[in-house]
Formats: C-alpha cells, sequence, structure tokens
C-alpha cells in the first residue's frame, strides 16, 4: 500500500503541471506515455527490432498528425492514415517468410490506430480546454474509486469471470457516483447551460463505458496469463493498468463531444 501510494504522488507530481501547462511539455508527457502503452502491448506479441521500430514509426506518424488539432471531428488525415496501412502491407510482404503471420500483421496495425486514437482524442480534448480532459479522467478515475470501495463493503454479485473481483454493487455505485461528481464538475467549470439529463445521459454511458474498458483490457491480460502490463509504476502496473478506463472514454467521447460544448 505504501509502495502504491508513492508512486501515485510522483506520478501526479510529475504529470499535473505537465498538464496544466499545455502547449510543448503536455505533448512531450503524451508521447511518452502512449509511446510506454504502445509498448506494453508490443510486449505481448514476439517481433524483432526491425518489426518493432516500424510500429513505432507508424504510431508516431499517427499521433504527430493530431497533435495540434482542437477538434475532435476528424482524428486522422486520410492520407497518412492510408500511408500507415500501405506500410504494414509493404511489412507484411517483405516478412511473410519469418513467422510474421497475417494474424500478427492485424494485430500490430490494430494497436496502432487503437492506442494512437485514443491518445489523440485525450490531446486535443486539452487543445481545447483543460476542463474537458478533466471531465474524462475524472469520470474514470471517479467511478472506478467508487466501484472499488463500494464494491469492498456490499459486493456480493460477481460481475463474470475475466475479473472475479468485480461486482455488480461495485459497479453501479462506480457509475452513481461517478456520474455525480463528473456532472457536478462538469456544470461548475465548463457550461452551466447545457441540458441537464443530456449530460447525466451522456456521463452515465461514458461511465459504463470506463467500465468496459477495464474489463476489456483485464480479458487481454487473462488470454496472455500477465498479472499487470508492465512494472513501471509500483503498486499500479503498467500505463495500460491505469489508462484501460480513460482509453475507452477518450475514443467514446469522440462521437459525442458536440453534445458537450
Amino acid at each position: 500500500m505504501k509502495k502504491r501510494l508513492i508512486s501515485a504522488i510522483i506520478a501526479l507530481i510529475i504529470c499535473l503541471p505537465l498538464i496544466y501547462i499545455g502547449g510543448i511539455p503536455f505533448y512531450f508527457l503524451s508521447f511518452i506515455l502512449a509511446l510506454l502503452a504502445f509498448k506494453e502491448l508490443l510486449d505481448l506479441i514476439d517481433d524483432d527490432y526491425w518489426v518493432r521500430l516500424i510500429s513505432y514509426i507508424c504510431f508516431l506518424f499517427l499521433l504527430g498528425s493530431c497533435i495540434t488539432k482542437t477538434s475532435l471531428d476528424n482524428l486522422f488525415d486520410f492520407k497518412i492514415f492510408s500511408i500507415v496501412l500501405l506500410i504494414y502491407g509493404c511489412l507484411f510482404l517483405i516478412k511473410h517468410h519469418s513467422d510474421f503471420k497475417v494474424e500478427k500483421c492485424f494485430y500490430l496495425l490494430g494497436i496502432t490506430v487503437f492506442l494512437s486514437s485514443a491518445f489523440s482524442s485525450l490531446i486535443i480534448l486539452r487543445n481545447m480546454s483543460i476542463y474537458y480532459f478533466i471531465y474524462v479522467f475524472l469520470i474514470a478515475t471517479m467511478t472506478d474509486t467508487f466501484a472499488h470501495s463500494i464494491g469492498s463493503m456490499f459486493g456480493k454479485t460477481k460481475i463474470n469471470e475475466i475479473s472475479p473481483n468485480k461486482t455488480w454493487e461495485g459497479c453501479l455505485g462506480g457509475t452513481f457516483f461517478g456520474t455525480l461528481i463528473s456532472v457536478l464538475f462538469y456544470l461548475l467549470f465548463i457550461n452551466q447551460e447545457i441540458d441537464i439529463f443530456s449530460l447525466i445521459f451522456l456521463t452515465i454511458f461514458l461511465s459504463i463505458i470506463g467500465q468496459l474498458g477495464d474489463l476489456f483490457f483485464s480479458l487481454i491480460k487473462r488470454q496472455y496469463q500477465i498479472k499487470d502490463f508492465s512494472n513501471i509504476m509500483p503498486g499500479h502496473g503498467g500505463i495500460l493498468d491505469r489508462f484501460d478506463s480513460v482509453i475507452f472514454i477518450a475514443l467514446a467521447i469522440t462521437y459525442f463531444i458536440n453534445f458537450l460544448m
């Protein structure tokens, strides 16, 4: 518990000032976190140096294309996305004689698009306003915090075998308090004139999506028989262990941001 608390405090001391400042310092932080998250999924499969290098380049290519955007309407430039597809297609042709099978090619393409989309969304949200950025993280952290605490105290009904410690009581409690706190933050700091029922409905939806993200990454860990994606944060695991809910919420909010403005 002490190790977990210390690593959390260190992470907050490093990250919060850069998030507040925004601009280049925040871009630097985002790229570091995104690359670490990408590495965690790359490490699940065995690939040679050149395959990993090309994958990193494609990932940075997509992520970098969104760095100055202030709208989530068009996440990627179609031309850049097409280039990335062509690169992976050519990589498959070149490496087909080795163990680089079509499944591995599509795995790399999938995680490249998946994580670059999520982290690009977070970067653009911060470009739009730090308050939208905080709103997303509040939904994820408050839902997770209260789901864990309420589930520990009152949880009796297990959800499924993917994450045995999760209960329906914790899920509902996390959604309730995560929604309540996030809605209050939105009304106080972003827009007091928004339709309250639309805001509540959307926040509930995003809270549920965040919990599905948690289950999604838990299933990946279960299938690959690992406890954490890495040990970069002692007591917490890896970047994906901390950003599992945020990633799904960031992807979902791209379709609903116009309702929040």
